[in-house]
């Protein structure tokens, strides 16, 4: 944004944190508002794709759930069921989830009368499944998962950041404040563009942001650590923080302690016809997902694993009777995993339907704009030979509630902090020192060539 009111060492200072946080997140953003904006369409998108297998039966019997899952082991030779998943309707395809040795599952799609194998596809190959990783990890793991985090945190500061510098001061009129002037010309018009759409997605962003950090490796776990220490915890977590549990976020409580995810000892698939014909009458929110047993205690699991967190329901079935023998409702849950609970909900677009996938949407597309004028302003005002950034006009003075808001951003946000102190030495003990990177940087106003 531009700087109206040169003089002022704080507008100045706020505007080089704004810069420096915006030319880092970009790209990320630009990223994120794409594949966020996407995700948020699962629902539809996976219908769309699962359209061919939508109408397959016609009238008459269908196998048993034990066949038909004995089917899909077969068509992955090594195989064992990790996930019976009930059909929304009689004649769609029931898909059923195998898992080999070594974790990797596939998605078998299994002809309700004939035990046809008609289409087979691994769980990691899937287009959203595809899409999740990219948004959540970059597609390159935990590392790409602590950059996203990373430039979530800076994005935060780069919101903050950017309202102050769009509070109007001596703005005459709300053009340029509330609503973009596109009849000026150049940087003006670009200028308007960035701050009002930015100001407008500004609360939004922010809640996308929040809600996404439960997600990530380093804030998900640092979480996780703090609710152990405070005695917090309450049963397995019903999200992941890492590629090496990313299962667990497509599958629930199951995967967390590793039956939803690892080779299950070969057994008798019979008691799924007594389990589907308890849990089916119950109506729970779709997907339903069937596993057979974690352990040697013949318990069987079914849970809701609908988008809609709130609506989830986990039962534990005996495999010998079908009846139900343990139920948790997400009323049930600790308050902390409620809270993340809707946050998610909130975040995926699920919670409340169209209108959240439409906010969601909003905010994405609203980011991404953002994003784009910012890069354009920045390419069009940038010097030749330098990266640009304003130049300084003197340090302002640090006060004890600013410094205690930078610390106290920094512990609630762990990567932030981190970044934050090996940018400063960085400066410090590299840049500064080097009179050709500090001119390029901007972190001095002029620097005078060696004699």
């Amino acid at each position: 944004m531009s700087v109206q009111a040169p003089g002022s060492r704080w507008y100045n200072a706020v505007w080089r944190w704004h810069f420096y946080a915006g030319l880092f997140c970009i790209p990320l953003i630009l990223c994120l508002s794409v594949t966020g904006s996407l995700y948020l369409f699962r629902p539809q998108i996976e219908a769309l794709i699962d359209r061919p297998y939508a109408q397959v039966a016609g009238p008459g019997p269908r196998m048993s759930a034990a066949r038909i899952a004995d089917a899909a082991v077969a068509a992955v030779p090594g195989s064992v069921l990790h996930r019976y998943q009930l059909p929304d309707a009689p004649d769609q395809a029931v898909q059923v989830i195998v898992g080999s040795k070594g974790g990797a599952e596939t998605r078998v799609y299994v002809h309700p009368q004939t035990l046809a194998i008609l289409k087979t596809v691994a769980e990691q190959d899937r287009l959203m499944r595809f899409v999740f990783r990219l948004h959540g990890e970059l597609m390159i793991g935990d590392p790409g998962s602590w950059i996203v985090e990373t430039a979530a945190c800076w994005a935060i500061m780069m919101i903050l950041t950017g309202v102050y510098l769009w509070w109007p001061r001596s703005a005459r009129g709300l053009g340029g404040v509330l609503w973009p002037r596109l009849t000026l010309g150049g940087r003006g018009f670009w200028r308007d563009l960035h701050a009002v759409v930015a100001i407008w997605i500004s609360a939004l962003a922010l809640l996308l942001i929040l809600t996404g950090l439960p997600w990530a490796n380093v804030w998900g776990g640092y979480l996780k650590e703090v609710r152990a220490l405070t005695h917090q915890i309450d049963g397995p977590q019903d999200w992941s923080t890492s590629s090496r549990s990313g299962t667990a976020q497509m599958t629930g409580d199951h995967a967390e302690h590793g039956g939803m995810t690892m080779e299950h000892p070969r057994i008798d698939y019979a008691p799924l016809d007594r389990i589907i014909a308890q849990v089916a009458p119950m109506n729970l929110a779709a997907p339903v997902l069937i596993a057979p047993p974690a352990g040697h205690d013949g318990l069987w699991t079914a849970k809701s694993d609908s988008a809609n967190r709130p609506l989830r329901t986990s039962l534990t079935l005996d495999g010998v009777s079908g009846t139900v023998v343990g139920r948790k409702d997400f009323a049930e849950r600790h308050w902390i995993d409620r809270a993340v609970g809707y946050g998610i909900a909130v975040h995926e677009g699920q919670l409340f339907g169209w209108a959240n996938q439409l906010l969601g949407l909003i905010a994405a597309l609203g980011l991404f704009l953002t994003a784009a004028t910012g890069a354009v302003m920045w390419w069009r005002r940038r010097p030749h030979g330098l990266l640009g950034a304003p130049l300084p006009l003197g340090r302002p003075r640090f006060g004890p509630a600013l410094t205690g808001a930078i610390l106290l951003l920094g512990l609630v946000f762990p990567m932030f902090g981190v970044t934050l102190l090996l940018v400063l030495a960085l400066e410090w003990g590299i840049f500064r020192r080097n009179r050709a990177m500090a001119r390029w940087l901007g972190l001095a106003r002029a620097v005078p060539p060696a004699s």
